[in-house]
């Protein structure tokens, strides 16, 4: 097979008939290595303090000082915090039940919240009644969002103000009534 129908001919061409000096030049550029970093041998243990000096100095992202709040972010972001906070009170009820269960049965709870004053159980009504409420519904729009629905601007800024309209009369309803 010859250089031409491999299509080599041009490169040996070119190398053949370089000037000598350039291919000398070429020859000493890639003996010659130059390094410009000093290195030192580390222990392994040493690589996670290094790593942890190269993180202190990287520069920080700057969401939150350079965008605009958006409602479909903070609309997530409240979503996981109530969702976070719904599990966590719920779970600490139950194994606070399992640990004392004659405190916390129906009957003691039920006993101590009568005695409590109006304006407590109501406030009390309204911190558990909001994160559920917007829990719930936005739970139903991110499952229309999982059907394919509202995934446009103008539909997820659409059922967004749906979820906060529709929270505020749950809550009022789970309040009030």
């Amino acid at each position: 097979m010859s250089a031409r129908a491999v299509g080599l001919a041009p490169s040996l061409r070119q190398a053949v008939f370089a000037p000598k000096f350039a291919r000398t030049q070429l020859a000493l550029r890639s003996a010659i290595i130059k390094r410009d970093v000093q290195t030192q041998s580390l222990p392994p243990s040493a690589s996670q303090g290094i790593l942890n000096e190269q993180r202190l100095k990287r520069p920080s992202s700057p969401h939150f000082t350079i965008y605009q709040p958006q409602l479909t972010w903070l609309g997530s972001i409240a979503h996981r915090a109530t969702g976070a906070s719904l599990s966590a009170l719920l779970y600490g009820f139950a194994l606070a039940y399992l640990v004392a269960p004659g405190t916390f049965d129906s009957a003691h709870v039920i006993e101590f919240v009568t005695g409590l004053p109006d304006y407590v159980k109501t406030t009390g009504k309204l911190v558990l009644a909001a994160p559920f409420a917007f829990h719930g519904w936005n739970g139903v729009r991110h499952l229309a969002w999982d059907l394919g629905k509202f995934m446009t601007v103008k539909g997820a800024y659409g059922t967004g103000y749906a979820v906060l309209g529709a929270t505020a009369l749950s809550t009022v309803y789970l309040v009030w009534w």
